[in-house]
Order: structure tokens, then sequence, then C-alpha cells
């Protein structure tokens, strides 16, 4: 071992110095500066002007109904959102009875297309093979391309027919509740069953059809995206592949189900022809959703068309900008919840 001497053991432990004032001042960090390629400027701007020309079209359409319902709206005023009549060349119209109709065919179509999508969805993502999972995507994907008139025809010659005991039997076994009963304007109930056509149920299955595609790719690609960690981890920690799946799947991809769902309601808002090829018009309210009878606005718009005058067209537009309205705030509504629950932000341990 080497042996320090007094000199070297005083200069070890001699303090150390100050730093000088110039050693005090913070060093500025360097500054970066991305030179961005003309690929990425390319697709900004793109990007941009899709989004920009997106904004400027709805807000065209906006604008243009606004100003060709005035006339139809000054009329009317306040009593066109609670009038049940639909007779514009006479002064008495009004929007509360087909916007019932579409709101009620909307809501039975998410009855039945929300727990179909999700099932669907965890079908493909979770339970079906890698060979058969690509065959189900492309199927699904193929029914949301099929067109509406399709549907609509499927409805009145084939599953009208079908779905007319199913309704004579929810009517009899569930009547109490007086969404689900038929009943004659005396009160007597209706069994036979051509009271059970054309009716707001029979129109909510063929939509519900008719948007689960859609909610179920939306959906399918939320829960595709839960953490592989998570759920190795449930199935180590002695999980079976349901719990795994509603620990951790159903969590994660809540935003997803979220807005499949409004994504699926919007467009069932606003189905025209399927909607219009099945119900049979009527301007009252009907509260019982399996008897004959219903209407909704798009279904309005295309029936009355070609025979308005141009005040009844102004009419209709006024129609048309309270779907367009409630349309809008669907889809805020939808993307303020996706927002505060987003996929993968919350999952139970």
């Amino acid at each position: 071992m080497t042996a320090v001497g007094p000199d070297a053991l005083t200069e070890l432990l001699r303090p150390a110095e100050a730093p000088s004032a110039e050693e005090k001042q913070p060093v500025a960090p360097r500054e970066l500066r991305a030179r961005p390629s003309r690929g990425d400027a390319v697709f900004r701007a793109t990007s941009y002007a899709a989004g920009g020309i997106t904004v400027a079209i709805m807000l065209a359409v906006g604008v243009f109904l606004t100003l060709r319902s005035g006339e139809a709206l000054s009329v009317a005023g306040p009593s066109f959102f609670w009038t049940q009549e639909w007779n514009p060349e006479a002064g008495d119209f009004g929007i509360v009875a087909v916007l019932f109709g579409t709101v009620s065919i909307a809501l039975v179509a998410m009855a039945f297309s929300v727990p179909l999508a999700v099932g669907t969805a965890l079908l493909i993502s979770e339970v079906a093979p890698p060979r058969l999972r690509s065959a189900l995507v492309t199927l699904v994907d193929l029914m949301a391309a099929v067109p509406s008139v399709v549907y609509g025809l499927w409805g009145v010659f084939f599953l009208q027919a079908a779905v007319i005991p199913v309704a004579q039997w929810i009517s009899y076994y569930f009547a109490w509740v007086p969404v689900l009963a038929v009943t004659d304007p005396d009160g007597a109930r209706i069994t036979s069953a051509g009271a059970f056509t054309s009716s707001a149920f029979i129109a909510g299955i063929v939509v519900a059809l008719m948007v689960a595609p859609t909610q179920t790719s939306v959906m399918r690609e939320a829960f595709s995206q839960a953490p592989i960690g998570e759920r190795e981890g449930a199935l180590a920690l002695g999980s079976t592949r349901w719990g795994m799946i509603r620990t951790v799947v159903l969590p994660f991809g809540r935003g997803g189900i979220i807005g499949g769902t409004m994504l699926g309601l919007g467009r069932a808002l606003g189905e025209t022809i399927a909607v219009y090829m099945i119900i049979s018009p009527i301007f009252t309210i009907n509260v019982e959703v399996l008897s004959k009878g219903s209407n909704s606005i798009s279904a309005l718009i295309a029936l009355r068309y070609g025979e308005s005058s141009q005040f009844g067209l102004s009419a209709l537009m006024a129609a048309g900008l309270t779907l367009f309205v409630i349309t809008l705030v669907i889809n805020f509504t939808a993307s303020s919840v996706v927002a505060r629950s987003r996929s993968g932000a919350q999952s139970e341990g």
C-alpha cells in the first residue's frame, strides 16, 4: 500500500472552492428545430384542408336549412314543436309526432343493435380463432356495405311475417307495460296480426341490423387494442376468459362502446328508405311501439317532398333542420363522453 505524504493529505482535506459567478449561470438548453420533409408538409396541408372542407360543408348545410326553413318557422312559431298535424298549406303543422316516431324507432334499434354489436365484437376479437376471425371481419364489413333499400325489401317481404308472432307474444305477456300493449281507441286489447304490421318495432329491428355492422367495427377495434400484458396477467392470476374480458377488455374498450353506440344512433335517427318502406305513416303520437303506424322525420321528407308546394318545402326543411340539430347534439355529447372515458383510461384490478 502506497503511503500518503502530509502535503498530499492536506490537499485532499482542503474544502472545495466556491464556483465563480460565470459557473453559477444556468446553461441554456439547445434549441432543436425539426425540418419537416416535403411529404410531411403535404400530409399536414392535406389534413388541414380535409378538416376545413368537412366543417365548411357542415356549416353550409346548417345555413341552407336555416334559410330555407325560415318562412315556415315564422308562420308556425313555437307551436311547430308541439303540433301533431302536418298540413302546411292550412298553416297547421308540427314536428312532435314524427319526432316521437323517429326517436322510438332509433331506441328500438339501439336496444337490439348494441348487445348484438358488443357480442359480435367480443367474438371476433377474443373468441374466434385467427382463420375464422378474418372471415368474420370481412362478413361484417360486407354487411355494412349492403344498400338500405335491400334491408327495406328484406324487412317488408320476410322479416315482418317472422316478427309478427313474436310481437303478439310480447304484447300478450307484457301488455301491462304501456309501450308494449296493442289496444284500440277504446282501450281494448287487439290480438289480430294486422294490428302488428308496419310498426316501429319492425322498423327498429331492420334499422338495428343496418347499424350493427358499423358499431361492431368500432367496438372491435377498441377491444383488440387492450394491452396484452394485462390480458396475460389476468389469466396468470387464475381468471377465466370471461373474467379477463370483464376486468380488462370491457373497461379498456368503454370509449369504443360509447362511440360505436352513438355513431349507430346518429345513423338510426337519419335512416330513410328502409323506414319509409316498412312503416305506415301517421301524424299522431303512438306510444305503442308494437302496433301499426309510426313515422320519422326522414321518411316524412321522402314522402312529401315531391308533392309539396313552396311553403310545404320550407316546412320540410324545418323538419330537416330539427333532425340536423339533434344529430349534432348527439355527436358532440358522444365526443365529450368518449373524451372523459378514453379507452384504457380505467380498468378494474
